[in-house]
């Protein structure tokens, strides 16, 4: 099932309980591990900057791209930006709490945000559901924001000048089981067992 909406408007604001839901939680307080062909610091600026086949990992996250620079804030939250190669996307994955899902979403820019503890996928930007490796949902558009604390991502079309010229926001949406699918039998009705004795017996 394919839904359009229209340009121009914050087209998708969807409850994660009917799509996307909350990531992994104890992700925001691992260590970020980073490879990388090339380091750069900027002690000014206080950035650490990597290219060239940068993989990141920090928990159940999984991100790669060509540039990512890191840096951290007065309270020790960790920020990052990753960007991709020339006409490619950058790549993200974390896996959903307590469950054998995983979202993951593509961007040419992917910027987390470690004390809001969401994730913005920019331009060409793809975002999906999987259970057991399998394509729950998918939705496409020019910014996609996965917040993890409120639980909700909102989907934004294309703007003037974007390089998708439809401007126009896409989501496929796997259908919820219905009634007709098979249930589990049906316990039997409990039974009362019969009492030759009257009134209330004592506790």
């Amino acid at each position: 099932m394919t839904i359009l909406h229209r340009p121009l408007i914050a087209a998708a604001v969807l409850a994660l309980a009917a799509g996307l839901a909350q990531a992994e939680r104890a992700d925001r307080d691992k260590p970020m591990n980073v490879e990388a062909d090339a380091m750069r610091y900027d002690d000014l600026k206080q950035v650490n900057v990597f290219t060239g086949r940068v993989v990141v990992t920090k928990g159940t996250i999984l991100a790669r791209g060509e540039r990512v620079e890191v840096w951290k804030d007065a309270q020790g939250y960790q920020f990052g930006t990753i960007t991709a190669a020339p006409g490619q996307r950058a790549f993200y994955r974390q896996k959903r709490e307590g469950l054998d899902e995983f979202i993951e979403g593509e961007g040419e820019v992917i910027h987390y945000d470690g004390r809001a503890d969401k994730v913005t996928f920019t331009r060409r930007a793809i975002m999906r559901r999987l259970a057991k490796d399998k394509l729950q949902d998918e939705v496409t558009g020019d910014v996609i924001v996965y917040n993890n604390v409120t639980e909700v991502f909102t989907v934004d079309a294309a703007r003037p000048g974007a390089k998708d010229p439809s401007g126009r926001v896409r989501a496929m949406l796997s259908p919820q089981p219905s009634a007709s699918s098979p249930q589990p039998p049906a316990q039997p009705p409990a039974t009362l067992r019969p009492s030759t004795r009257l009134g209330t017996e004592k506790q």
